[in-house]
């Protein structure tokens, strides 16, 4: 595994450095990254599709970044994807606009603020008095959502956030901030006066092309962006997207308001997850339970006490054996009212409390506290079970941080639940129960397809579960159980008995709770701890919400995804199950930063809502202000009490006949430009935004915009792995984007992040890639700068040599290869094709021609201006040195146009050139053979301290033979039969010895090689001819040999004599075996010999 590079020597990432910090600056003079639409006046044109298609654009923005610190490595990798797409499509001609803002909103930075401020007050303003004893955190487990038909993200972005600091003022410290700087962050402003420059100050040392006159933070902190907002959440209530009502939320009893994702230290991206509870009566408690009970003075009498199990299977429950409880567990009684009382941990009775299901809202104190062993063996009788009298039973597996604690018990279905009641049935002793409770006999209750009705049992044997402690096996068995009976099941029992699960489970749930026997229960997905530190629960909430979900709010939103580019069949199945399972969200909260709501304006809208469509207002923002806060005019002084709600109408949905007193031609020109730069070209960012963000902004524009503006791609990156590790601040594997640019400089940074992956899978930023750039590219420079200056040296003349027809076609391919790589924006494949082959090709031109005719002035001058724009929308800073310093270039790669090939790379020579490289190799194998001593300490047939002759034996057509399986082969490939054994050994019959070799080598190129080449075997170019003009490189194949005389003989396959092709003459051939016999066109037998 690679690691952190230790740098010895720094002249050379200096020597690059000093050329980005020269053009950076060149760059911001001349504003080469201020894109702006084709004013009326330039460009008379009033339709603006029209406009765009004569004038094209790109529009390409990431996610804007998170000021409660600095931009880390992975902001980089997501950054890098819009620079690199921003910087190709320039080049293409297009006004390619890349804006950033700076997110502000939620709780993150109140809360670390308050963080501070209580840490002064603690340990004084230099914070000497912190406590110096330090506590070990519990490891958190990783959170699997239980409901495996729901979408998940792998991870957050929380996780990269968790810094060594137990204490806010400590996080801070290993961020970089001095200490004494600390104390001004008690005051949440400050947060955002002093984080946005930074940003800006790492993305412009990184060469970032933004257009930073669109910048801006959000938050009522920015008067204009807050009326923006404010507009937005209007017109979604008007449109009946927002709705007031009771609605399950992540709840923080500790701040006593809802906490959405942005509001939490972890537990990003989990939500409410519904259970079904069942109230399965204790009709006879336990004699230990009745000795606890008795010592509480807990009186049974015109009580009714439920152990309440959660589950999300109620369908299964006419399948229910046993009740488990854990003897690990300490259970609270809970007065629910009326005479009835729950049995479940305080963390569910919590849950519920907040869920209407108490008498009185936030009351979780207990009766009785009581242990899970104390009521094992007491008598219950469970909803729709066949069984009536049932017990409680031991289950050391239960966990109190999931569900209730109180496991109800279906071994038809529950691969848990089987393997638990097999081992109790079979150590009755072990567990301190009487065998008698342990009911065995299994209800059949789901009929499906692939395991029959008996799923439980069939996959405990077939995954080979031996005990309840066989964890993974058992949660894979439960992950197919679940599937498999929901999708494919059909219910054998019951009211519903021969209806689909899928079907049934509503109505069979509705029953349950009809009855009184159950009730909706939700808890949070995973543990959720809030910024202040509290763990979360699910509350009922009357609040605003907005109505994500809804039929054909969704029909829309799958519109819009079918007609967007997503890049990879991935993110698109990532988004349809989302959009499948994504209910309504709380729009607002009552702490933090943000916007108030305009109808309610005790509330703020929170983090995620307020930025789903704010890529629309960086397309006018610079009309209205000109600095991050709204504080300086912009193009036209417009004041924010000016940005009425109709003013936003005439400006993104075209509404007319408006009244205001914004002058109509500057409100003209601000529509210009939104309607240029829209629809959205580009949305790219990590794939942990799928379940809420990116989904989030599907439907705000589908609901808002016209069909002509919705998005028209969003690309997903994974994660970025540092040193092939995972990034923690807590374990110090962690780069901020500034110590990236100061370690390695931007371009070398670029290029390892160009190289780090493409994929939606993780990727790989490799230090060891970034030091290996320095060298590459300031070797580059050297040897453009030395070319250039001595290029009157170079030869000059017709390029009508081999090798330079070669490299000419070579180029043109590659150039055409790295085009089609940028437009996928697949950059890893482009870097390798637009440097590393592209330098390669280079080499070998230099090498095959350096001790003979020596390289060609166009070609190499050719090569060295192509080289500069194929790697400029990744490295600009070194791309414009050469391009302009080097060749003295007028104008700057940021805008002259990407290199396309003038004639379509010929494949003939294509091959050629590959003939001549396996050429050289195979001499060269054939040389090692050749001197290699032999066994018993016999000589090698080759002297290599003497001269040597090389034949080479060129067949101008392949054995017959060859040709008649060929046929057969091309046959069975096109019926489809050829992995048919049988089938080739009745065509071949005795052949299969010769046969089957040749056979197997056509069918591994059939997997890799269209067809058509592989049959039709002839040449696309004259071999003969080739080796004519190589054979000065045929000379220099050898490593060590020294070849003073070369035969190429030419002759038909079979034949036993041909012609020396350098003399003309025909000559016997004396050689017989596998190096003549082998022998085919494009494959020369190689014969070396001592002179």
């Amino acid at each position: 595994m690679s690691g952190a590079v230790k740098l010895e020597n720094t002249a050379r990432r200096d020597a690059l450095i000093e050329i980005e910090k020269k053009y950076q600056k060149i760059w911001a003079d001349e504003k080469v990254f201020e894109v702006n639409a084709p004013t009326i006046e330039e460009i008379p044109i009033e339709d603006t599709d029209e406009l765009r298609e004569k004038y094209p654009k790109h529009f390409s923005t990431m996610a804007f970044p998170y000021m409660n610190g600095v931009l880390h490595a992975g902001h980089s990798f997501t950054l890098s994807k819009v620079e690199f797409a921003t910087g190709f499509e320039r080049m293409n001609g297009k006004r390619a606009l890349f804006p950033l803002g700076f997110h502000c909103t939620g709780m993150p930075i109140k809360a670390a603020a308050d963080k501070i401020k209580r840490e002064l007050e603690l340990f004084g303003t230099d914070f000497s008095g912190v406590p110096t004893d330090e506590e070990e955190e519990p490891k958190k487990e990783a959170f699997k959502r239980e409901d495996v038909t729901k979408f998940t993200a792998k991870k957050s972005k929380a996780v990269a956030k968790q810094g060594k600091g137990k204490y806010q003022f400590e996080i801070m410290i290993q961020a970089g901030i001095p200490k004494e700087e600390i104390p001004k962050f008690a005051d949440s402003s400050y947060w955002l006066d002093y984080f946005p420059p930074l940003v800006q100050r790492d993305v412009t040392n990184f060469g970032g092309r933004v257009d930073w006159r669109r910048s801006f933070v959000t938050t009522d902190a920015n008067p204009y962006f807050d009326a923006f907002v404010r507009w937005q959440v209007t017109r979604l209530r008007e449109c009946s997207k927002i709705k007031f009502g009771e609605r399950y939320t992540i709840y923080s009893e500790k701040d006593g308001q809802a906490c959405l994702d942005h509001d939490r230290s972890s537990g990003e991206g989990l939500n409410p997850q519904e259970y079904t509870g069942i109230k399965i009566k204790v009709t006879q408690f336990a004699e230990e339970a009745k000795a606890i009970l008795a010592e509480n003075k807990f009186d049974l009498e015109n009580k009714n006490v439920y152990l309440v199990a959660a589950t999300l299977r109620p369908e299964t429950m006419y399948g229910q054996t046993c009740c488990f409880v854990s003897p690990k567990i300490d259970y609270g009684i809970y007065n629910v009212g009326n005479g009835d009382y729950y049995i479940t941990t305080e963390r569910a009775f919590k849950n519920m409390s907040y869920q209407k299901l108490t008498p009185i809202r936030g009351n979780y104190e207990s009766e009785v506290v009581i242990n899970g062993k104390a009521l094992i063996g007491s008598k219950i009788k469970a909803p729709l079970a066949v069984y009536d009298d049932l017990y409680v039973l031991p289950m050391e597996t239960v966990l109190a941080t999931k569900g209730t604690g109180v496991v109800t018990c279906v071994p038809s279905d529950s691969p848990d639940d089987f393997i638990t009641t097999r081992d109790l049935a079979n150590k009755p002793e072990y567990y301190n129960i009487k065998k008698e409770w342990v009911q065995t006999e299994i209800i059949p209750i789901v009929q499906t397809e692939k395991y029959g009705d008996k799923c439980a049992e069939y996959l405990v044997n077939e995954l080979k579960i031996q005990s309840p402690k066989d964890a993974i096996q058992l949660a894979q068995a439960k992950e197919l159980a679940y599937k498999e009976g929901y999708y494919n099941g059909t219910l054998t029992i019951g009211k519903y008995k021969g209806e689909k699960v899928e079907e049934a489970k509503p109505k069979v749930k509705a029953d349950l709770i009809a009855s009184g026997d159950a009730f909706v229960y939700n808890e949070p997905e995973g543990v959720v701890v809030s910024r202040s530190g509290d763990e979360c629960i699910v509350s009922l909430e009357d609040q605003w919400y907005i109505d994500y979900g809804e039929e054909s709010w969704k029909s829309d939103a799958l519109e819009c995804l079918a007609h967007m580019n997503t890049f990879a069949k991935e993110t698109r199945h990532g988004f349809e199950a989302v959009l499948d399972w994504l209910k309504n969200w709380a729009i607002t909260r009552n702490f933090g930063l943000g916007t108030r709501l305009p109808w309610d304006e005790k509330y703020l809208v929170e983090s995620l809502s307020d930025s789903t469509i704010y890529m629309a207002y960086y397309t006018v923002d610079r009309f209205f202000h000109s600095d991050f806060f709204g504080k300086v005019k912009g193009v036209y002084d417009i004041k924010p009490e000016q940005l009425t709600h109709e003013v936003f109408d005439y400006i993104f949905t075209r509404r007319e006949n408006i009244t205001t007193d914004i002058p109509i031609k500057q409100l003209e020109v601000i529509r210009r430009e939104f309607e240029y730069f829209y629809p959205l070209d580009t949305r790219i960012s990590g794939k942990d935004l799928i379940p809420n963000h990116l989904t989030f902004f599907l439907y705000t524009h589908v609901a808002l915009f016209p069909k002509r503006f919705w998005p028209k791609g969003i690309r997903i990156n994974g994660h970025l792995m540092l040193n092939n590790a995972k990034m923690s601040k807590s374990t110090g594997n962690f780069m901020t984007l500034e110590q990236i640019v100061e370690k390695f400089g931007a371009d070398a940074s670029r290029i390892a992040l160009a190289d780090a992956g493409d994929s939606v899978e993780d990727a790989n930023f490799d230090e060891g890639n970034a030091n290996a750039a320095v060298l590459r590219l300031t070797t580059l420079k050297e040897w453009c700068e030395d070319i250039v200056k001595n290029k009157d040296s170079l030869r000059t003349g017709p390029t009508d040599n081999f090798f330079d027809q070669a490299f000419e076609n070579e180029m043109a391919a590659l150039i055409e290869e790295s085009y089609e790589h940028y437009s996928a924006t697949f950059y890893k494949a482009a870097l390798k094709t637009g440097l590393f082959d592209f330098q390669t090709a280079r080499d070998y031109y230099r090498d095959s021609v350096s001790n003979t005719i020596g390289m060609h002035k166009d070609l190499v001058l050719k090569y060295i201006e192509t080289q500069a724009l194929l790697i400029a929308p990744i490295a600009p800073h070194f791309a414009e040195y050469i391009y302009k310093e080097v060749l003295g270039h007028k104008g700057s790669v940021q805008t002259t146009a990407f290199p396309r090939a003038s004639v379509k790379a010929s494949k003939s020579i294509i091959d050629a050139l590959a003939y001549v490289k396996d050429l050289s190799r195979s001499i060269r194998e054939s040389e090692a053979n050749v001197i290699k001593k032999k066994k018993g300490g016999k000589p090698a047939d080759v002297d290599q301290d003497k001269p040597v002759k090389v034949t080479l034996f060129v067949s101008k057509s392949f054995p017959e033979w060859q040709d008649n399986y060929i046929e057969i082969v091309r046959e069975l490939f096109e019926n489809q039969t050829l992995d048919d054994t049988k089938a080739i050994r009745d065509r071949v019959g005795k052949d299969m010895k010769r046969a089957m070799p040749f056979i197997s080598l056509l069918k591994q190129r059939l997997t890799k090689e269209d067809p058509e080449t592989v049959f039709n075997r002839q040449l696309a170019f004259d071999e003969v001819e080739i080796l004519k003009s190589v054979t000065s490189n045929i000379k220099k194949s050898p490593y060590w040999l020294k070849v003073e005389e070369l035969e190429i003989i030419s002759f038909d396959n079979g034949a036993s004599k041909g012609t020396d092709v350098l003399t003309g003459k025909e000559v016997e051939i004396t050689v017989s075996g596998k190096i003549v016999d082998a022998s085919v066109p494009g494959e020369p037998g190689i014969l070396i010999k001592n002179i």
